[in-house]
């Protein structure tokens, strides 16, 4: 199993003996301030090191989107979150253990000392713990990421490989180990080789999307009164009933398969910033 990495301090994976050469493949890129497309349960992001203020600007850069509109961070799970968060409020505390890992992304004060640079946060930070297997390999490895939906802005998200790597077209090169066969060959087949290529894709398959993961600010003055930013998966109501319900009541909703998931219209533009 891969082991997780500290926030602060440079990736150094530890592998099984037998690791899945597309997520060696991952880690070394991300080392080296590359971005990488990887599946969530929501849509495909696309990703960087969150520690790196470089990859986070070719983040935005390769996004299309200014430093006001700074990346969430995927996290391997809540220990990751002692590294980057100020105070947890009692209300996060029981929707992480509700809903995480899944479709919730909590906005939180972050940590006074974070020298992460992540764009224009005011001091905050939007964190979430994907249900995707995959990607939850890559984190426990490579530690937190900086991640936003794979698509240009303004484009519909990417629920497929085939369309996260149309939305960065002559960019992407798939995951995966050399191809013994020689760089034409590999070329034609989209395999790793080309020097042009700079975004590595991590083929998931489908993601259930479209629709983006629900956002709930808890930061500032909203650690005691929860705001829903956005309603995606998760329904606003159920989640604002279980963030208000007192410290230790039953939280008997869960969240797999979230029992508030809403069938609604999909994302608009100004919804797709985080999956």
């Amino acid at each position: 199993m891969l082991a997780v990495s500290p926030p602060s301090e440079p990736i150094r994976p530890t592998l099984s003996p037998s690791p899945d050469p597309r997520l060696l493949h991952a880690v070394e890129h991300l080392a080296q301030d590359g971005l990488v497309i990887l599946p969530t349960d929501t849509v495909y992001g696309i990703g960087s090191a969150a520690r790196s203020a470089h990859a986070v600007a070719r983040l935005l850069a390769a996004k299309g989107r200014g430093r006001a509109m700074p990346p969430p961070v995927l996290v391997a799970g809540p220990a990751d979150l002692e590294a980057v968060v100020d105070e947890l409020p009692e209300a996060a505390r029981t929707l992480i253990t509700t809903f995480w890992p899944g479709p919730l992304t909590l906005v939180l004060d972050a940590a006074p000392d974070l020298a992460w640079d992540l764009g224009e946060t005011g001091g905050t930070i939007a964190v979430r713990m994907p249900d995707h297997p995959l990607t939850l390999q890559l984190l426990r490895a490579a530690g937190p990421l900086a991640v936003t939906s794979a698509n240009r802005t303004g484009a519909p998200p990417a629920t497929s490989a085939a369309e996260a790597r149309a939305a960065f077209s002559g960019r992407v090169l798939m995951a995966g180990p050399p191809d013994p066969r020689g760089s034409r060959a590999a070329e034609a087949c989209g395999a790793h080789t080309s020097q042009n290529r700079d975004i590595l894709l991590l083929d998931g398959g489908p993601t259930p999307g479209p629709l983006p993961s629900t956002i709930v600010d808890l930061s500032g003055p909203h650690a005691q009164d929860p705001v829903v930013l956005r309603e995606g998966v998760l329904d606003a109501r159920l989640v604002r009933e279980i963030a208000a319900a007192p410290p230790g009541a039953p939280t008997a909703p869960g969240a797999a398969p979230p029992p508030g998931a809403v069938e609604a219209p999909a994302p608009s533009q100004a919804e797709e910033t985080i999956e």
